[in-house]
């Protein structure tokens, strides 16, 4: 016998039906935290966080360039440990960030050091013209005028000082390069907080900004450490006698970025942070 509907064309009952299986979602991973608030008499301090595998206990400073507390933590210590950690030290926290010294914003009126002199930056007024570098006067300090829309000073003194350290970096690199009897390759101008310049493996050679803050001396010598890694890509003996041969001044240099090198990341259009860096 033939019923109707056919058995190919019943339809099972929504009662008897199987319910599809829902695939759970997995939750979205949460952003890492890498800060965390003090709070220490009525003052509220951002710590930055920093994982570090390697680090076997909690260590807690304020970071030389930035001017910010950082604490370090051991790969297992969690958040709520920290978090202890640091409220048992905001008093402490507090303290050193007191003595960091004050940013300094690219502004007319403010004085910033350039190749290591005390130098005032100004506005002209003019619409458009050039940068204009008067030398220090008895009884004023250098000046750096620039023309154009006072909104966009800030950037304009930063575009002005890269150029510049651009420019006398590539100079020197060339001349010790030409020295030593290597070449290098391209040249970048950078606002690296850990390092003043870098050299790859292909003598690409990378610099701080930064370096045309400070006295001449130093801006050379960056250049003549860099270029000396074409010879030696290590820090060996061999490598500072690289060093010494073309610049003997090295020790200087190296002593002056010790004591004050820090203190050349208080400038910048933003406290201290260049615009496009």
């Amino acid at each position: 016998m033939f019923g109707w509907p056919p058995p190919f064309f019943r339809s099972t009952p929504k009662s008897e039906a199987k319910p599809r299986a829902s695939t759970p979602r997995a939750p979205k991973p949460r952003a890492p935290v890498d800060r965390l608030d003090v709070a220490h008499q009525g003052a509220v301090y951002p710590v930055r966080l920093r994982r570090n595998p390697a680090a076997r206990r909690l260590i807690l400073r304020i970071h030389t360039a930035s001017g910010e507390p950082v604490l370090t933590l051991p790969a297992r210590v969690s958040l709520a440990m920290a978090k202890s950690f640091l409220d048992r030290h905001g008093g402490w926290i507090a303290q050193r960030m007191a003595r960091v010294p004050a940013q300094i914003a690219f502004e007319a009126g403010a004085l910033i050091p350039f190749r290591g002199q005390p130098t005032l930056i100004a506005a002209s007024g003019l619409p458009r013209g050039r940068v204009v570098h008067a030398p220090a006067q008895e009884g004023a300090p250098a000046r750096l005028t620039f023309p154009g829309d006072p909104a966009h000073l800030p950037r304009r003194v930063a575009d002005f000082l890269k150029s510049e350290a651009k420019r006398e970096l590539t100079d020197a690199a060339s001349r010790y390069a030409a020295t030593l009897g290597v070449t290098v390759a391209r040249i970048t101008i950078k606002d690296t907080k850990s390092r003043w310049g870098s050299c790859s493996a292909r003598g690409a050679l990378a610099f701080s900004w930064r370096l045309i803050l400070a006295p001449p001396f130093v801006l050379e010598y960056l250049a003549a450490h860099e270029v000396a890694h074409r010879r030696e890509m290590n820090h060996s003996d061999r490598y500072w006698a690289v060093v010494d041969g073309c610049f003997p001044q090295w020790r200087e240099a190296e002593s002056w970025l010790t004591k004050q090198g820090a203190s050349l990341h208080r400038y910048g259009p933003a406290g201290g942070r260049p615009a496009g860096a």
